[in-house]
């Protein structure tokens, strides 16, 4: 299975390599004028306010229907936007939901809704019954009961598929320490706040928010003005306004000194650092576009000084981004990554280097015109699409934005000085006060982390104030051998000592497309693990016990002294049986894996993890090298089941920068097996 898990590594690997390209920029022209088309517009009786763009060189058209309701705290509801969103659409209370999808799929339209508004796209021969769909669909919609416990079941599936997930619980506790948790922005859905929920809590939600009042519809393509007020009017004028709730939240507030929060995840194999606080940027300050220029600079674009430091230079993540947004409420700054762990501490320190060179040092003229000329370039394709042209339109309104702001967006950004973007960076891009945060693995990043100097504050994957991780350590007494009798003793004992050959059937999802991965393992060392899909071989790991061989798209490749050697262990149904023998197999302590005090046991670049209570493995972290680059690659396995006698997980996940889970699909022992198996 190792072998098969490196395989899978060098694919991607091979492919992002193929996909490499020089990113060097030309010299920018002059700049282009954009014409987005002159917008016309009317204002229903019940608030909603239509904005119309002609433009015949195409024959579609694009809706967007937004709400721009203030920022509001569901607080023990929390989830119900997101719910009454998914909902939204499954047809109305004259349509069926396979009826209403049907005719949508007839014209070839498309249609989108959520709590928030909706989004069609259509053919203009088709606008008016796609308007008056969208019409139907957000103003007139079907709540259905087993719709609702479907989508509660499915969003709280999604919750426990991210326990584990380090990237996810990190934009949670952000969110938490940035805004506070009873903000808008900060409180977060839990499987509780769910299971509380009810159709009526939907249906209430939808009456008091889904509301004209700040409604704004935006209608551009191959259309005519007149004829578009006409079927607003029918379609959208009688959309009752309703009295839309304020919910009162306290002003986020930054820290008065720069700390690092820390967040344990014992199943981490990388670090996200992201450097944090809250900000006030508007589209209408003055300062807009020196901000978003100098955002740019420090970490918005692949030539910036945090993506050539800590990815170009050291090699250390695949890639470091900072993100500043304009907003008339409160926004957030992050500039951050996802790096190895072993070098967490070093990723924080350059990171704030170069977050202080942004802040003190004038930008290079070349790179000042070369991001400009990004930026321009960007702003110039986006122009070309209608979902882009319809958001501008939208932001005009309800950011208070001039009517020209679009129209001079090129000759603001091009005209942003040095000076500026050193100026709005000391501005908006914290760094005397701002937050570290950093989701690792404790045992292994807080050592490096406590000699930086900063205050270190700890929290659990909630946002919850916490204490210091304890570092516990094994028992003298304790031996590797120990640990793995205790082990083939919990998954069967005697039955595991007699097992000759076992058989394994998993299958696993990737992109939408199911996979099956079969492995043969021999008590006398002997292996075979095929890979496949789509009704072929995708990739192979063969051992005979003595040699073997990886084949991959028709290419076979040797496996070497040391993976032969490897092999040996590996190729065991159980290798716990034969590693208790093995020279250097130590205990190196205990740590918390996935919420269990774990035994470590270290094999060289490979650590086995065993349940301190149950003695079930519960997971295997290794070390991998793939066209020079270090991968920590880890397996979880999942909830142990009796097969015939022996407790097999069943499932696992493996992650190599992604999460992948393999489900057993069924399980044989001591069936026979022949020679051509392992050819």
């Amino acid at each position: 299975m190792k072998k098969l898990i490196y395989l899978v590594v060098m694919t991607f690997l091979a492919a992002g390599a193929q996909a490499q390209f020089d990113r060097s920029q030309p010299k920018p022209g002059p700049f282009p004028e954009v014409n987005f088309g002159k917008p016309q517009t009317f204002q229903l009786k019940n608030g909603l306010k239509v904005i119309v763009v002609e433009n015949h060189k195409l024959p579609r058209a694009v809706m967007s229907l937004s709400l721009d309701n203030p920022p509001f705290a569901e607080g023990s509801k929390k989830g119900i936007s997101d719910i009454t969103g998914e909902l939204i659409g499954n047809g109305t209370s004259k349509i069926s939901k396979n009826k209403f999808q049907e005719e949508i799929d007839f014209m070839g339209s498309s249609i989108n809704f959520s709590t928030s508004g909706a989004y069609a796209n259509t053919l203009s021969k088709y606008f008016d019954r796609t308007l008056e769909l969208m019409a139907q669909g957000l103003t007139d919609p079907y709540f259905d009961k087993d719709d609702f416990d479907r989508e509660i079941n499915r969003t709280i599936d999604g919750l426990k598929a991210n326990e584990k997930s380090v990237t996810f619980n990190a934009q949670r506790v952000e969110n938490v320490l940035v805004f506070g948790a009873d903000h808008p922005r900060g409180e977060f859905v839990t499987e509780d706040k769910l299971k509380s929920l009810k159709l009526s809590d939907v249906i209430s939600f939808y009456k008091e928010n889904v509301v004209p009042n700040n409604a704004y519809l935006i209608v551009l393509g191959d259309v005519k003005f007149n004829d578009v007020k006409k079927l607003v009017e029918k379609n959208f004028g009688k959309w009752k306004k309703g009295n839309i709730a304020v919910s009162n939240y306290p002003e986020p507030k930054n820290v008065s000194k720069t700390e690092i929060d820390f967040v344990d995840m014992s199943n981490a194999v990388q670090s996200e650092v992201g450097i944090l606080s809250s900000v006030n940027l508007k589209m209408t300050d003055p300062d807009y576009f020196p901000a978003i220029v100098a955002n740019r600079i420090l970490g918005g674009d692949f030539n910036s000084y945090l993506n050539m430091n800590l990815r170009e230079d050291h090699g250390w993540t695949y890639g470091a981004r900072s993100v500043i947004s304009g907003n008339k409420y409160v926004g957030k700054f992050r500039a951050g990554a996802s790096v190895r762990n072993e070098v967490t501490d070093s990723a924080v320190v350059e990171s704030m280097k170069e977050l202080k060179r942004v802040r003190t040092t004038k930008v290079d003229p070349t790179m000042l015109a070369t991001v400009k000329a990004g930026l321009i370039g960007a702003f110039v394709m986006d122009a070309e699409k209608p979902e882009f042209v319809a958001r501008q339109a939208l932001l005009v309104q309800t950011q208070n934005l001039p009517a020209d702001f679009y129209q001079n967006y090129i000759k603001n950004i091009n005209a942003v000085t040095p000076e500026q973007v050193e100026a709005a960076a000391k501005k908006y891009f914290s760094y005397d006060n701002a937050r570290i945060l950093v989701v690792g693995k404790a045992s292994e990043v807080l050592p490096g982390l406590e000699k930086l100097g900063y205050n270190i504050n700890y929290y659990d994957r909630f946002g919850n104030p916490t204490a210091k991780p304890e570092q516990k350590k094994a028992d003298a007494n304790v031996s590797a051998k120990n640990i793995f009798e205790n082990y083939i003793k919990a998954i069967g004992g005697d039955k595991v000592k007699e097992v000759s050959t076992m058989t394994s059937n998993y299958e696993t999802e990737m992109q939408g497309m199911k996979l099956n991965l079969k492995t043969i393992n021999t008590a006398d060392g002997r292996s075979s693990t095929i890979f496949s899909g789509m009704g072929m071989e995708l990739q192979k790991a063969v051992f005979d016990g003595k040699k073997g061989y990886t084949a991959q798209q028709g290419q076979k490749t040797e496996m070497g002294a040391n993976e032969v050697e490897l092999m040996k262990y590996n190729a065991l149904p159980f290798p716990e049986l034969a590693l208790s023998e093995k020279e250097g197999v130590k205990v190196t302590g205990i740590e918390n894996f996935n919420g269990k005090d774990a035994y470590v046991v270290e094999d060289g670049k490979t650590k086995y993890y065993y349940d301190m209570e149950s003695g079930l493995r519960l997971g295997v972290v290794t070390e991998l090298e793939a066209q020079g680059q270090k991968i920590m690659q880890t397996i979880t396995f999942g909830e142990y089941k009796d097969h015939d006698g022996i407790k097999i997980p069943d499932s696992f996940t493996m992650n190599v920068g992604m999460d992948m889970e393999f489900n057993l699909v069924d399980v044989k022992f001591n069936t026979p097996v022949s020679d051509a198996d392992f050819k």
